[in-house]
């Protein structure tokens, strides 16, 4: 029988823009560094195009639309600059800590999955002081599986390792990759709308813009 109160056995956690306010860093260096190397990018392009996405998206839709390839070495370089980014301004997603006690007080499992490497996830984490509140079997990456968001491969190899039917997973996430990739994996997904626009979330089970209406709506 479950719990009384409790939707779910398990909470499934974007990193970058859900636990840790990443996303702002990473785009601007992504879209600068793609301008460097001829081709010109936005920030808002590289929100649109690549937020929640796993790094061969990057290389995949710059092949499709030019026919090139991206430099030898790119994902490197582009590991160096977010890193160092990472290091003078990452801060914790406000209020993220508050909902991982509830969770943790309750007795509900919770874990990451995110598009991001190994390396990245892990940087992220001990910078903002959330490395803690995951033990290394709690932590999953797209490097884990073959495809990355929307594939729903990710949150389908997270729930398993955890033991948890997909029925019974909640994912909380920021991206439409990522709302598309927990739908296909047949999981309810609470769309994060405070940095990403709610109309291009609207197919999340349901929209909140701050930590602090999380839990209201992963407990009944």
């Amino acid at each position: 029988m479950y719990r009384t109160g409790v939707r779910y056995d398990l909470v499934i956690f974007d990193n970058d823009g859900v636990l840790v306010d990443s996303e702002p860093l990473s785009n601007r260096i992504l879209a600068d560094y793609l301008t460097e190397v001829g081709h010109p990018t936005t920030y808002e392009e590289s929100v649109r195009d690549f937020m929640g996405a796993a790094e061969h998206r990057i290389h995949d839709l710059i092949r499709e639309r030019t026919g090139q390839a991206l430099p030898a070495g790119f994902n490197e370089t582009l590991h160096a600059r977010v890193f160092e980014a990472f290091a003078r301004e990452l801060e914790p997603v406000e209020g993220v800590g508050v909902v991982l006690d509830k969770l943790a007080a309750d007795g509900v499992a919770y874990c990451l999955a995110s598009s991001g490497t190994h390396e990245r996830i892990r940087v992220a984490l001990r910078k903002t002081g959330l490395y803690e509140r995951f033990d290394e079997e709690r932590i999953f990456s797209a490097q884990d599986v073959g495809r990355g968001k929307p594939a729903p491969d990710l949150f389908l190899h997270a729930a398993a390792g955890m033991g948890v039917p997909a029925e019974r997973c909640a994912v909380i996430e920021d991206s439409p990759l990522g709302v598309a990739a927990a739908r296909a994996a047949g999981m309810d997904v609470y769309g994060f709308a405070a940095m990403t626009p709610a109309e291009r979330l609207q197919d999340a089970t349901a929209l909140f813009a701050s930590m602090t209406e999380l839990p209201d709506l992963l407990f009944r």
